[in-house]
């Protein structure tokens, strides 16, 4: 039998796991990154991770097949080199390198989003499929598509970004510096946007008091609010719908996955998220009256997810 070490490197956390060739997760453990000491510090942790979560598991040396990282940014198998990671402030650092003065193992690497959807389509509710897209739903939009149980790297391997279609020519400001991206629409940072905005508009909105009970307003404002019958609150999440739907419609367009997976924390909502997620997703689609779209469902593994995808980027080692 052999067994992988996966490691989801994040900005606050890298958690790490051990799963076996199946992607079923052993165990696993977290340490803080710390990315305010430097990449070799933070590559020193990563390696402190995964040896104690090896030691967790039991498991003889001998054993571990690979270790995979996923990497909130663009990497490079071929140089070992993070070409990209924004959020650490890091850019063509050699990551596979440094973690290997103190690892012996075949290190491999990839995209977080990329590893997080192999994750879904292993082990979580993609399993079973060939072909799914997951969608990651946070203070920006992540995504991972896999074709053929593979993810799809595209022809420069650094993965897919869409979170940065063009989905409203000249429209909102995006992180990225570009205006009219997806993620500027359709993320949980434009449903806060867009809530504040309802609420300056309707003094009279239940989002206000909500708002004020928990200090914030959040991208959970509009949702429990409309369940209260608020009519403000429900305008703001159809058209944050169609907006979430538009984008899944054109990767659907253009990939005929199996299935879509929606990850994060706006997934929480369930049925009313979903139910007009998906009846958008019907409308939106070319040839829906014939070929029937994939349903969008909501991801099962959470942020396991990341940890196990990682892993499975080395079984063809």
């Amino acid at each position: 039998m052999k067994y992988y070490v996966g490691i989801d490197l994040g900005g606050t956390n890298i958690a790490a796991g051990v799963t076996d060739a199946e992607g079923n997760l052993l165990c696993k453990h977290s340490v803080k990154t710390l990315p305010e000491q430097g990449f070799t510090s933070v590559a020193a942790r990563m390696c402190e991770a995964a040896e104690e979560v090896m030691r967790m598991s039991g498991i003889d040396q001998k054993d571990f097949a690979g270790l995979g990282v996923g990497v909130p940014g663009a990497t490079d198998n071929k140089t070992g080199d993070v070409m990209l990671a924004e959020n650490l402030k890091w850019q063509r650092v050699p990551l596979v390198q440094e973690m290997h003065k103190k690892i012996d193992l075949p290190i491999l690497m990839g995209n977080d989003g990329d590893c997080a959807a192999l994750g879904e389509m292993w082990a979580g509710n993609g399993r079973g499929l060939d072909s799914g897209i997951l969608i990651t739903i946070g203070t920006g939009i992540g995504s991972g598509i896999i074709i053929d149980k593979k993810i799809f790297t595209g022809g420069t391997g650094i993965g897919t970004e869409a979170g940065h279609m063009p989905l409203v020519f000249g429209g909102e400001l995006c992180g990225c510096g570009q205006h009219g991206c997806y993620e500027a629409y359709a993320s949980c940072t434009a449903l806060v946007r867009q809530t504040k905005a309802a609420m300056e508009e309707n003094q009279d909105s239940l989002m206000w008091e909500l708002s004020r009970e928990r200090g914030k307003v959040d991208g959970r404002t509009a949702f429990t609010a409309a369940r209260r019958g608020d009519a403000a609150a429900q305008q703001v999440i159809d058209k944050y719908v169609c907006y979430l739907a538009a984008g899944i419609a054109g990767l659907i367009n253009v990939f005929r996955p199996e299935i879509v997976i929606i990850g994060g924390g706006v997934s929480n909502e369930g049925d009313p998220l979903l139910i007009p997620l998906n009846e958008r997703i019907q409308e939106y689609c070319y040839g829906s009256d014939v070929i029937a779209p994939p349903k969008a469902i909501k991801a099962k593994l959470g942020n396991d997810a990341g940890i196990i995808g990682a892993a499975l980027l080395c079984r063809e080692l």
